[in-house]
C-alpha cells in the first residue's frame, strides 16, 4: 500500500478544495496549482484541476488529475490545455473509497445538458441511501466514493432544474453529514457548507476574481484578499457576470465546527470562522500548562503540529522554550511495510533531536494528539538516546476515544490508545515521566464560545451516525 511515511499514528483530514473564477481572458490554471500547493497538508494522496473557460465551447471542461503530491502530477507543460477563467482543484486523502486514481478529484462528468466538475472535502454519511435511490429511479452508476453519488444526484436535478445552482440547493437539501463543495459548471462556480459548519470554507477576492478554498493560506498563495467565512449551510453562486449570489435557506441556529481543524488540520497561518489558528494553539499551551503544570528545564514541541502550543505553554508556565528537533521536510512520500522496525526507521527520516539541546536536560514534550502511542514512544526513545534526562509529555488535546464519521480517519475505538487504556497505562507504553492531557473544558480558553464538534473526544456527534 502506498502511503505517508508518518500515515499510521497520524490523524489526517480528508480533503483540501479551491474554487476561482475570474474575468473572461484570464487564465487561472496555475492559480490553482498555488493554491493547492497551499493546501498539501490536507492530502498527499492525489491531486488534480478541472478548467473552463467562459468565452470558449460552452461545456468544454479540461481536468487532470493523478496520484502523488501536487508537483508530482502537475508539469509546466500542463498548463498549456489546463486553460480558461474558470477552474477548481482538490488535494486528497482517502478515508471513504481506495486509494487510487478513481477516486481522485475532481469528479469530471458530462451530461444531457452540459458537464460539470466537483471537488468535496468531508463526508457525505448518506450516501448509500442517495444511491439507492438513483437505482429505484433506473439511474444505477458504477459510484467508488460519496463524491462520485454527490455528482451524479447533482446532475441527475440539473436535468430537471432550470439552473446548477438551483439544483446544488436541491440536493444540499438532502445531504447528512459534514461537507464542503466547490461545483463547477462551465460558465458558474456554486459553492456549499454543511449547515453545522463541520468543514471549512471561506471566500475570497483577488481583483474581480472570485477564491473558495478550505483555508484562508490558499487564498494568501494566489495574492488574495480573504473576505470571510461561508456560512454553515450557506450556497455561495458566482454566475456568468461574475456576481455573487448567496442562499441562506439551509442555515441553521446551531453550528459544530470541527475542533481538530484548530488542533491540527489547518495550516497555522490560516483565519477559520474568525479565529487566528496560530493564536488558537498558543492559548491551548496556555490552558495545558496551567492545568498540568510541572517541573522542567524546557519545553519542546513535535514539529511541526506541536510548536505553537509548547509555545504557549512555555509563556505560561515560564519555563524556556527551545527546539529540540531537526525536522526534514524534504522525504515527501515513501513506501512502507508497517513492521516496527521500518516505523521506527520512518520517525528517524523525519526528525532528528538536537542533541546539545537536550542533554541532561528534563523536558516537556508538547504534541497536539496521541493515536496509538508508536511515534511518540520512538521519539521519547530518541530523547532519551541524546541524553534527556526526563519526558514529561503534555497533549494539547483531550485524548481520542472514538471514531469521526464527517471525513477524519480517527481510527475505530480498538485502535485507539486512549480508549482501552489508563493514563498510567499509556504513560507506559510510551515510556514517559509524565503524561497529561488538555481537557474539554479548556477548549473554552482556546476557542471562546464557537460551537464545535468535539464528537471524537466525548461522543457526541452533532450528525446522526445512524
Amino acid at each position: 500500500m502506498e502511503t505517508n511515511y508518518m500515515s499510521f499514528d497520524e490523524i489526517h483530514e480528508e480533503c483540501g478544495v479551491f474554487g476561482i473564477y475570474a474575468p473572461a481572458g484570464t487564465e487561472v490554471g496555475r492559480d490553482i496549482y498555488y493554491g493547492l500547493m497551499a493546501l498539501q497538508h490536507r492530502g498527499q494522496e492525489s491531486a488534480g484541476i478541472s478548467i473552463s473557460d467562459t468565452a470558449g465551447p460552452k461545456g468544454n471542461i479540461t481536468t487532470k488529475k493523478g496520484m502523488g503530491l501536487v508537483n508530482e502530477v502537475f508539469e509546466k507543460k500542463d498548463f498549456a490545455t489546463l486553460t480558461g477563467n474558470i477552474g477548481v482543484g482538490h488535494v486528497r486523502y482517502s478515508t471513504t473509497g481506495g486509494s487510487c486514481i478513481e477516486n481522485a478529484q475532481p469528479i469530471a462528468m458530462n451530461y444531457i445538458k452540459g458537464s460539470l466538475a466537483l471537488v468535496h472535502n468531508g463526508n457525505i454519511m448518506n450516501a448509500d441511501e442517495i444511491k439507492e435511490r438513483q437505482m429505484y429511479r433506473g439511474q444505477a452508476h458504477f459510484t467508488t466514493s460519496d463524491s462520485e453519488v454527490l455528482a451524479y444526484e447533482i446532475i441527475s436535478e440539473r436535468i430537471q432544474s432550470p439552473s446548477i445552482e438551483d439544483a446544488v440547493i436541491k440536493v444540499a437539501g438532502t445531504l447528512k453529514g459534514g461537507y464542503a463543495c466547490i461545483i463547477m459548471s462551465p460558465r458558474k462556480l456554486v459553492a456549499v457548507r454543511d449547515p453545522f459548519g463541520i468543514k471549512p470554507l471561506v471566500l475570497g477576492k483577488r481583483d474581480k476574481a472570485y477564491i473558495l478554498a478550505s483555508e484562508t493560506a490558499a487564498i494568501d498563495a494566489v495574492g488574495g484578499q480573504f473576505i470571510r467565512d461561508i456560512k454553515p449551510g450557506e450556497i455561495v453562486t458566482v454566475t456568468e457576470d461574475g456576481q455573487l449570489l448567496s442562499n441562506e435557506s439551509l442555515c441553521q441556529k446551531h453550528h459544530a465546527h470541527c475542533v481538530f481543524e484548530y488542533i491540527y488540520f489547518a495550516r497555522t497561518d490560516s483565519v477559520i470562522d474568525g479565529i487566528l489558528v496560530h493564536e488558537a494553539r498558543i492559548r491551548a499551551g496556555q490552558a495545558l500548562a496551567k492545568r498540568e503544570p510541572v517541573e522542567a528545564d524546557i519545553v519542546a514541541g513535535v514539529p511541526d503540529s506541536g510548536l505553537a502550543a509548547a509555545e504557549g505553554y512555555a509563556k505560561a508556565s515560564g519555563i524556556p522554550f527551545a527546539l529540540a528537533f531537526h525536522k526534514n521536510s524534504y522525504i515527501g512520500r515513501s513506501f512502507i511495510k508497517p513492521t516496527d522496525e521500518e516505523r521506527h526507521s520512518a520517525v528517524h527520516m523525519k526528525l532528528n533531536v538536537l542533541r546539545d539541546v537536550v542533554k541532561d536536560k528534563s523536558i516537556v514534550l508538547i504534541d497536539d494528539s496521541i493515536v496509538r502511542g508508536t511515534t511518540m514512544k520512538y521519539i521519547i526513545e530518541m530523547l532519551r538516546q541524546a541524553g534527556a534526562k526526563k519526558v514529561h509529555v503534555r497533549i494539547s488535546a483531550p485524548p481520542f476515544l472514538y471514531p469521526c464519521y464527517y471525513g477524519t480517519d480517527v481510527p475505530s475505538s480498538g485502535q485507539l490508545i486512549a480508549s482501552d487504556n489508563s493514563y498510567e497505562e499509556i504513560r507506559k507504553k510510551i515510556g514517559a515521566d509524565s503524561l497529561a492531557y488538555l481537557q474539554i473544558e479548556d477548549f473554552k480558553e482556546m476557542l471562546g464560545d464557537l460551537e464545535l464538534c468535539k464528537a471524537c473526544f466525548d461522543s457526541k456527534y452533532p450528525v446522526g451516525k445512524d
